[in-house]
């Protein structure tokens, strides 16, 4: 039978520390949520292990050490409101809970949903909601955010989305604008996004994140 505690420790000892992830609420919230919980059953042997795991219906679990350092660079405090793109089966939403104020999350296959808002009631995680509806709409009724983080790339950002980004505030993903895979967190400033990289990282597209097709002759 594995030891999923001991599994989660070598994953932070082997995988998340190296990569100079030092803050101690994003190793204590990644030593405590049981990443097991949120993947297939066949999966859960080896859901610490290195690697993006494919959940299904399009959705990945994002590698851990591309994981906490995405959410390392997001500078999350503990008064911040979340929104989680793309949650898959919910780890994501249950790993920034344990950081910030409050998390919605958002995941636009219906069964994956629905699962994801199971486990995280069945582990009384109750400062993330879970809502199913198209990734780049974001959640309007619940903006401003704080930290809106992709599960995945982007090639261009949905203005519909940047919108509900507060003055200040970041968005943190895989950036695709140039072809390459580039962690990325780009912060408000006034009508305008800046945008600073941060590690080579690669991730799937998330649907609704490409770049318009451009005309041609």
């Amino acid at each position: 039978m594995t030891d999923y505690a001991a599994a989660r420790t070598a994953m932070v000892d082997r995988q998340v520390r190296p990569s100079d992830v030092t803050s101690f609420p994003i190793i204590e919230a990644m030593l405590s949520v049981p990443r097991e919980r949120f993947v297939p059953a066949a999966l859960r042997p080896v859901a610490c292990a290195g690697g993006d795991l494919d959940l299904g219906a399009g959705r990945t679990l994002l590698d851990p050490r591309v994981f906490a350092k995405l959410v390392d660079a997001a500078d999350i405090g503990p008064s911040d409101i979340v929104l989680d793109l793309a949650c898959g089966l919910g780890y994501s939403a249950a790993v920034l809970a344990r950081l910030c104020a409050a998390v919605t999350a958002i995941e636009s296959d219906e069964a994956l949903a629905r699962q994801a808002a199971a486990t995280l009631a069945a582990l009384e995680i109750d400062t993330a909601m879970v809502e199913h509806r198209p990734l780049a709409e974001g959640a309007p009724e619940q903006a401003p955010f704080d930290v809106i983080f992709l599960n995945g790339g982007a090639e261009a950002l949905p203005e519909a989305l940047t919108a509900q980004l507060r003055e200040g505030g970041r968005i943190v993903g895989i950036d695709y604008s140039d072809g390459v895979g580039r962690a990325a967190v780009w912060t408000r400033r006034g009508d305008g996004l800046s945008r600073r990289r941060a590690f080579d990282a690669e991730a799937p597209m998330l649907e609704g994140f490409a770049a318009a097709a451009e005309f041609q002759f």
